[in-house]
This record gives C-alpha cells, structure tokens and sequence, in this order.
C-alpha cells in the first residue's frame, strides 16, 4: 500500500517525538547517573567517563604590600626668616656676600652707632653719679643725719640711672645685625649708606637642610594619618630621583576649601639639591606590612560582593570566604579567612562547585615541567 505524503508525515511526527523523547532521558541518564563526577563510571564509584576537573593549586606565600597615597606639594625651608632692622640707622658695613654660607652670630650688617655709644656713655655717667649718691645718703642715713626718704630717693635714682645704661647698651647693640641661624643667604635689598628703619627688608636667610614639604590629603584618609609615616618625593628638575623623609606635623584643622588634611614632613638635604618653592609629588605610606598573605588574583572570585577562594580538603573544593586587602602586580592580599598552610586552588574555580572532587596539579610542579 502506498502512502500519501499526508499520512505519511501523520505517521513520522509522533515517530520523531518518541526518538528526541529517548534521547532527552538517554543525555538525563548520563548527566546524572551514569557519567558525572560521583555517581556514575566516571566518578568515584564507576569505572568510565569523565575524571574530576584538573585545577592548578598551591600554597599562599608572604609578601611585602605598602599601602601609599598620591599628593602634591611645594618645598619649604627648614627655617626661613628677612632680615630687618629694629631701629633707624645708616648703614655704614657690609659683612656678607650674597648667596654665601653663614654661620649662627655671625655680623651682617652694622649701622651708625656713634649716637648710642656717646647715649651710653652719658648713661654710664649718670649712674656712677647716682651710686654715689646713694652711698653718702645711706652712710647718713646710718649717722642719723639724713632721713629714710632722702636714702630711698638716692635709691631710686641709682636704680633709673641702671636702667638708662641697660637702654643704651641694648640700642647700641642692635646697631649690630647678626644672623639669627646657619643658613644660606639670599640677594641683599640694599646697600651701604642706605638709611633704614624699623621694617625695612634687607637680606633673606634660608636653612634648607632638612627642607620641609607642605602637601595635601583628602579628607577621607584623615582616620589613618598619623605623625612618622614615611614619604617619598619626586621632582621635575630631578627625574628619576626620589628623597626620602617622614611626616612631624599635622594640621589639626581641615581646609574647607579643598575637604583636604595639610601635612608637613622634613626631608634630608645634604646635597643642598632641593630648593624651597619646588614643585613636589609625593607618596606617603599610610601602611607597610612585610608579612602579607599573597595569593594570585586568579585564585579569588567574586559571589555577590563577598569575595570566594577554594580549599583542598580531602581531594574536594571547599568554598571559603576571605577578606581581601592591597593588589599589586598580579597579587592580591588576603587579610582573613585562609592561613599559610592551606592548599588553594589557584587557577581552575570556575569548573569547580563546593564540596566536588578536583584532581590538584601542584603550582610548583608545573613550574618545573
């Protein structure tokens, strides 16, 4: 008998549906009974099929994380100060070349002091005349020839005589300018003859070894700043060079223009390489920790946002928790949640499920092959 192609294709539909029917329950059968990784041949308690997933692992190891942040700043002397006069005077000396050394008491410039000195003469003279007053009223004051009031005037007087010569001396003395520190000197605003007075800039006096850097950070890391962290700067006109020094003021207030924490540190210069006024980039460590525990990145993975390794207990995958810390390089810190004598997965979780059998090949050895 010959078949239309309508029955034809009435006889073959239900036909096909049987035979994908079959075939469903046939891949069921070998996904979850006959050829997974535990229950069927091809895990532990079979014979054939799929060994369990081949993933590379190894121990954590220690390391060394330095925890730094970015900022900008300028350099300032270690001690800066403008020379100026205290009184009027012409200056009749000189004592310094500009751009030179100095030394702390060392002479800079002199003023006319001929008027001070004939002051303190007059001065001096008065108080030997008023001693001596004073001498002759209490010698009578013991005879009982003066009176109490006459010795205590004599007094008085030898004691406003003593205070004119302390005024004068002190006058004449400051007809001497000296440097207050050891510095360097800068360019002199003036020259000799000039008349001058109180206010009056004439030289500057830089001590630039240590020199200081003054450099912001914001806010939000104001928690962790602390007086001795250490700091690295860089500079322009100094490429690939980097001086060292550490943190000894923090402003306790917060810029409200910039929401930023204004710090000072002191860096050596011996070289006398740094000026005041640069430019400066710098790193300052908030924290440094030599014993670290280092993992690869591709050892962690994310579910949610908590972050996940894989153990090796007895041959399986055993999802922990961990916290992570600093990444550098490939590596990431691992702050709590594995110790250093755990056996990790280090590449390969994404075939793995917690609790499922893993074949482990060792880091080391793959190392070495």
């Amino acid at each position: 008998m010959q078949l239309s192609r309508s029955d034809w294709l009435r006889v073959s539909r239900p036909i096909a549906a049987v035979a994908i029917g079959v075939l469903a329950l046939g891949v069921l059968y070998y996904a979850f009974s006959g050829s997974g990784p535990e229950g069927g041949p091809g895990g532990p308690g079979g014979g054939g099929g799929r060994p369990p997933p081949s993933v590379l692992v190894g121990k954590a190891h220690t390391g060394k994380v330095v925890h730094e942040i970015v900022a900008v700043g300028s350099l300032r002397s270690n001690e800066s100060v403008v020379i100026q006069p205290e009184i009027t005077g012409r200056i009749v000396e000189i004592s310094f070349n500009e751009g030179e050394a100095i030394a702390k008491g060392a002479t800079l410039i002199r003023l006319d002091d001929s008027v001070h000195q004939a002051e303190l003469q007059q001065a001096q003279a008065q108080l030997a005349l008023s001693k001596a007053n004073y001498d002759r009223a209490s010698d009578l004051f013991k005879r009982g020839n003066a009176s109490a009031r006459a010795r205590d005037e004599a007094l008085a007087q030898m004691r406003v005589a003593e205070a004119n010569v302390a005024l004068a001396s002190a006058l004449l003395e400051k007809t001497n300018i000296t440097a207050p520190f050891d510095g360097t000197l800068g360019l002199r605003e003036v020259s000799l003859g000039d008349y001058v007075k109180p206010g009056d800039k004439m030289v500057n006096i830089e001590n630039i070894d240590p020199v200081k850097v003054d450099f912001r950070v914001p806010e939000v890391h104001a928690a962790v700043l602390k007086v001795g962290q250490d700091i690295s700067v860089a500079l322009d006109p100094l490429p690939g060079q980097h001086f060292q020094g550490a943190v000894y003021a923090i402003d306790p207030l917060i810029d409200p223009n910039g929401r930023a924490v204004i710090l000072r540190a002191r860096v050596e210069n011996k070289q006398e390489q740094l000026r005041p006024g640069m430019f400066a980039r710098v790193n300052l460590v908030l924290d440094r920790r030599d014993d670290a525990i280092m993992l690869p990145e591709t050892a962690v993975f994310p579910m949610g946002v908590k972050r996940f390794v894989y153990r090796v207990v007895d041959g399986k995958a055993v999802r922990a928790e961990v916290e992570t810390g600093m990444r550098r390089e490939g590596k990431v810190e691992i702050v709590s949640g594995i110790t250093l004598e755990d056996i990790i997965v280090l590449e390969g979780h994404f075939k793995l499920q917690d609790g499922r059998p893993l074949t482990p090949i060792s880091a080391e050895k793959d190392k070495t092959s």
